[in-house]
């Protein structure tokens, strides 16, 4: 997929420019376009109660432009000012979703539950649930100035799995280093039916991507802190990974993986389902 038309989130969070750094980065690497989406409520917390003055909300607005406007205009990069300051939590990450669907790319910050959260704290659950998009999601504690130099691509042989090592191809074409971590659970009887031998790093090759195959036999429960941990041992840039569990991972409820990732996560995180 060519990566011709980002977006990234822009709020009133301290880690704004942080992800628009990253953001302009990506847009002038692949030559992209790249929307900032202004979303945050005007409701403070999530009750509708409390209401941002508009004089407040107004001045959030302009902040986060002028801050956008001057990093894309630094770079030369083309853009797209879009913003949704209204309404309540819920329908200001409706429009985000629906914001999420024009772009090959979403890029958002990870919710640090430490800070008062003036953008739904599920914005990026529901970004990955229904925009039909991948999700690039930046921690909030690190720097980052660029993704892909070394990836770690977390694969179950799942459909969610094979979106997103397709969606992140892009980023890790010149890669330094790729691990493709297969995460397999000990079989209970042999196969039914002879099957090929297929290789997800070979598909990987085929793109020029160099990538060194390390197969783990896990438990089903395991599966984010296997993850994490070996992103930590390779020192990733990059964890890529679908955001729903293998059907041979029964426990895992659908909403599990993601949430636990999003809550965990070290490095960026590229999502797919």
């Amino acid at each position: 997929m060519a990566m011709k038309h980002l977006l990234v989130h822009m709020d009133s969070g301290e880690r704004t420019a942080e992800r628009l750094g990253l953001a302009v980065s990506l847009a002038a690497r692949f030559g992209a376009r790249l929307a900032g989406l202004f979303a945050e409520s005007g409701s403070i917390g999530a009750s509708a109660v409390g209401r941002r003055s508009p004089q407040n909300m107004a001045r959030a607005i302009e902040e986060a432009r002028t801050l956008f406007e001057n990093r894309t205009r630094d770079a030369g990069v083309t853009t797209d000012w879009w913003q949704i300051e209204q309404g309540d939590y819920g329908q200001v990450a409706s429009w985000s979703v629906i914001c999420c669907r024009y772009v090959d790319l979403a890029i958002f910050g990870q919710h640090d539950p430490e800070q008062a959260a003036m953008a739904p704290p599920d914005i990026v659950e529901r970004v990955l649930l229904d925009s039909g998009r991948p999700v690039l999601v930046v921690p909030y504690a690190g720097h980052f100035s660029s993704v892909g130099s070394r990836a770690l691509v977390a694969w179950t042989g799942s459909r969610e799995s094979a979106r997103a090592v397709n969606d992140a191809i892009p980023l890790m074409e010149g890669a330094e280093e790729v691990t493709v971590l297969s995460l397999q659970l000990a079989p209970t009887e042999p196969p039914s039916v002879p099957v090929p031998q297929l290789d997800i790093a070979a598909h990987l090759h085929a793109h020029g991507i160099d990538a060194r195959y390390d197969r783990v036999m896990i438990d089903e429960l395991a599966v984010v802190d296997t993850v994490l941990n070996r992103a930590a041992e390779v020192a990733a840039d990059l964890t890529v990974m679908g955001a729903y569990a293998h059907s041979g991972f029964p426990l895992l409820q659908r909403s599990t993986l993601p949430h636990e990732i999003l809550r965990t996560m070290t490095t960026p995180v590229l999502l797919s389902r």
